[in-house]
């Protein structure tokens, strides 16, 4: 299978894990945590479909990144054209990094898995809220270091929150905010 069924891409972003990275959110969730931040993800219809080599020409011409996040939906309901995608970035010398609603002894051996180097486990938990550690939602999610390429000196890098205005004036928001931020920001918005 080549096909990803995918929400959205970022090309260059500081606020999805470390340095700076291109961001890859899919489309379909079979976890579907109650107080997900991306709801819309869960269903399957919705997405775009690419074909992971495209993918990977995409994110391989961005330059100075060191990297690509793979967001949700869930990743590994895609995990082996994700698998593809991650080993072929992978080779050319980005990192991955992927964030699962799974816990990582559930999940079978995959491409994908052998081709993460930092692993973010576990479902959110909207009443366990995480205000310390980087990119996270909730305290229950763990971070897996499956390579050497990272360690935990990048729990020093704060939460970013990055807000984008297209030429339509469409408004996107992708990094980690708490309510509070966001409501601030919607009250700011209605000024």
């Amino acid at each position: 299978m080549e096909l990803l069924n995918l929400h959205r891409i970022v090309d260059v972003t500081a606020a999805e894990g470390p340095g700076v990275r291109c961001a890859v959110w899919t489309q379909g969730c079979s976890v579907r945590c109650p107080g997900c931040f991306n709801p819309q993800t869960w269903t399957t219809r919705g997405g775009f479909p690419l074909p992971w080599p495209e993918l990977a020409a995409r994110v391989l011409a961005v330059e100075g990144i060191e990297g690509v996040t793979l967001l949700g939906g869930e990743p590994f309901d895609q995990a082996e054209p994700l698998g593809r995608f991650a080993a072929a970035v992978r080779a050319a010398g980005l990192s991955v990094m992927t964030f699962t609603g799974h816990v990582l002894a559930e999940l079978p051996p995959s491409e994908l898995l052998a081709s993460t180097d930092l692993l973010v486990d576990g479902p959110f938990l909207a009443d366990r809220p995480e205000p310390s550690r980087p990119w996270v939602g909730s305290e229950n999610q763990r971070f897996h270091f499956l390579s050497d390429r990272y360690d935990e000196s990048i729990f020093t890098t704060p939460n970013r929150l990055e807000l984008r205005i297209a030429p339509d004036g469409g408004i996107e928001l992708n990094g980690f905010a708490t309510t509070e931020v966001l409501e601030a920001l919607l009250e700011g918005d209605r000024r």
